[in-house]
């Protein structure tokens, strides 16, 4: 427990925290990527350009500073950015460097109101948070699926939407995965270790994909979307390389599956609570694993399906989300393309879904905020609400 006097300084800085925390967090991955350049093998650089990352980090230490007096009551959170932590395969010898660019940071941003007193606090409670998530990631690397990045063999590659590709990859022999043993939970995601030939770089690129299904039976599937080219910022240099050089009977390294995004299963198997599956674009892929599962649990269970996309091309696994839902007793399924219909709102969701029912969501960041925030204006209850967002989760969080 920190001394009252380190967590009284601590809540003191919380307004100069949610003044200039991105600017502090900005700071801080320049500095530290700058000078621990070994770090870009972990570190999304394309989350650290739009801001995302540091967005996500700024919000987590506001948190704790708001929460220094009970940091117990962010374990849900710091459980979601362990199993990231987990999966990128961050160990305890980061946590020290983390720390001190951190303190240089505050001290670089906020000048002479960083006093030594300050800065002692902050580096205190660091420490104590630091802690907190090493133990929590201990146990899941113990508890992983298998230790660090092992092999694997891509066996197909299909487009399920124009702009999306479905692969399906199998353990390459002596990596001592056996996939018939592999208790997959739908919802969970793969990280992806790779080096696209087109950076111009010598470090790896790592991504996360969700996982298309639990059932290993062919393999493990995943599903990348191509980000495309936008203002002032170039193609998704680990989904490129995927969609455009990526090719059956290539290597490519996985580690363990990860994640917390799963359907509830103590109401899995009643039909008094309705499911709702609400996704955009990719966002789909998780929820088509929960859909599975459900059907194969229970296909009486009511199911909303609302999928959200640009248009028709882009609308991704029809036919197999089609062939699921025809195993349902009860379903409405329900198809939003946006260059010719409003974007998913409030009322929308009043109409078409019902308000006691539990619901996953899943999409970008943005989609992510507004319909958590439709949900909740809607009166939704917060423990009913599940959502993963692709891009850091902390960015969705309000503190």
């Amino acid at each position: 427990m920190l001394a009252e006097k380190t967590r009284s300084i601590i809540k003191a800085t919380v307004p100069v925290l949610e003044q200039q925390g991105t600017v502090i967090t900005r700071t801080f991955y320049k500095n530290m990527l700058t000078e621990h350049t070994e770090l870009l093998n972990i570190f999304n650089r394309t989350n650290q350009k739009v801001g995302a990352q540091p967005n996500a980090l700024a919000t987590t230490v506001l948190a704790a500073a708001k929460n220094i007096d009970d940091l117990s009551v962010l374990m849900d959170h710091v459980k979601q950015i362990g199993h990231k932590h987990r999966a990128l395969q961050i160990k305890p010898e980061h946590y020290p460097i983390v720390g001190e660019y951190l303190l240089k940071a505050i001290k670089e941003v906020l000048g002479d109101a960083a006093t030594p007193e300050i800065i002692n606090a902050w580096g205190e409670a660091y420490q104590a948070i630091a802690d907190i998530f090493i133990t929590v990631e201990k146990k899941m690397y113990e508890e992983a699926l298998w230790p660090g990045w092992k092999p694997f063999e891509i066996t197909a590659k299909e487009y399920v939407a124009s702009d999306i590709v479905e692969f399906t990859v199998k353990p390459k022999f002596g990596s001592g995965i056996e996939l018939e043993s592999l208790p997959i939970t739908p919802g969970q995601y793969i990280t992806v270790n790779t080096h696209p030939i087109r950076q111009e770089n010598q470090y790896d690129a790592l991504r996360h994909y969700s996982l298309c299904s639990a059932s290993t039976k062919n393999g493990l599937r995943f599903a990348v979307k191509m980000e495309a080219a936008r203002e002032n910022f170039p193609a998704g240099l680990v989904s490129e390389y995927l969609h455009k050089d990526a090719k059956v009977g290539d290597e490519i390294k996985l580690s363990a599956p990860a994640g917390d995004f799963a359907i509830n299963k103590e109401l899995i198997h009643q039909n008094e609570v309705p499911l709702v599956l609400l996704s955009s674009g990719v966002g789909v892929t998780p929820l088509l694993a929960m859909l599975e599962e459900q059907v194969k649990c229970n296909p009486n269970r009511p199911i909303y399906w609302i999928q959200s996309s640009y248009d028709e091309k882009t609308q991704a696994f029809k036919k197999h989300v089609d062939e699921l839902l025809a195993e349902c007793a009860n379903v409405d399924k329900i198809i939003v393309h946006t260059d010719t219909e409003p974007l998913i709102n409030a009322a929308f969701l009043k109409e078409k879904s019902p308000a006691h029912a539990d619901v996953y969501t899943c999409g970008s960041l943005a989609f992510m905020q507004a319909m958590i925030g439709h949900l909740k204006e809607l009166e939704h209850r917060d423990d009913m609400i599940h959502y993963e967002p692709f891009g850091p989760k902390m960015s969705t969080v309000q503190v």
